[in-house]
């Protein structure tokens, strides 16, 4: 009797070591031996065991989308280009005459007798000090009244100009043509300190014949070198 009880409990032993067994679960297979993992990329792509397998759709977008890019950059910049062109700042100059001053002036002339020397008016344009007295040395050269004769012909040169501290040096070129008497001689000196004497800035005045201190200007008169309000 016992032996069939053992028996019967070792039979159920057996049973419930078989059922605990059958219930155990299996373990899964390991994947990286399989097909392979895959990891979605951001850009439509495809990731597989470290390759990347790019969506054929994905890619001809993103090829149609590059030229438009281009042609973007290339507007903008044509743009820009267009901008600069809209910004070009005129370099033309004003004119220079609106700079240019006007001044009424004393000239001295002398008769058709040469007797006496006479004094007029003559407005002179200028845009510096030099280019005013080589226009008042010009009116000295010319008369629109026939009573009032230039002591100063116009075949003389006025060669230069130079204007230094109150000194100022005027060198010409006299031909024989432009010669005068005595009288006329000593009326030109006398008309040419009086009209540049009327400047407060001129002190004193030199009188150069082709770069040349002369004794004499036409051969009558002695020439100061230089000239001065005093004498």
């Amino acid at each position: 009797m016992n032996k069939k009880i053992w028996i019967a409990a070792l039979l159920v032993t057996v049973m419930a070591v078989a059922a605990g067994c059958g219930s155990k679960p299996t373990a899964a297979p390991n994947q990286t031996q399989g097909a392979g993992s895959e990891t979605q990329t951001g850009n439509g792509a495809t990731e597989v065991d470290g390759q990347v397998i790019t969506d054929p759709t994905t890619a001809g977008s993103e090829d149609n989308t590059t030229p438009s890019n281009s042609a973007n950059g290339s507007s903008e910049g044509t743009t820009s280009s267009g901008g600069a062109s809209s910004g070009e700042v005129s370099t033309d100059k004003p004119s220079t005459s609106d700079s240019k001053e006007k001044k009424s002036i004393e000239v001295f002339y002398t008769d058709p007798e040469e007797l006496e020397l006479h004094k007029a008016t003559a407005e002179i344009t200028f845009a510096s000090e030099d280019d005013k007295y080589k226009e008042a040395f010009a009116s000295l050269q010319q008369s629109k009244d026939e009573k009032l004769v230039p002591l100063w012909s116009k075949d003389i040169e006025l060669k230069s100009v130079q204007f230094k501290d109150g000194a100022l040096t005027l060198d010409i070129h006299m031909p024989d043509t432009a010669r005068l008497g005595a009288g006329g001689e000593s009326f030109a000196i006398d008309a040419l300190k009086q009209t540049f004497f009327q400047f407060d800035e001129v002190k004193s005045l030199d009188l150069l014949v082709d770069g040349k201190s002369t004794e004499s200007l036409m051969g009558h008169v002695d020439l100061e070198h230089p000239m001065t309000r005093s004498n």
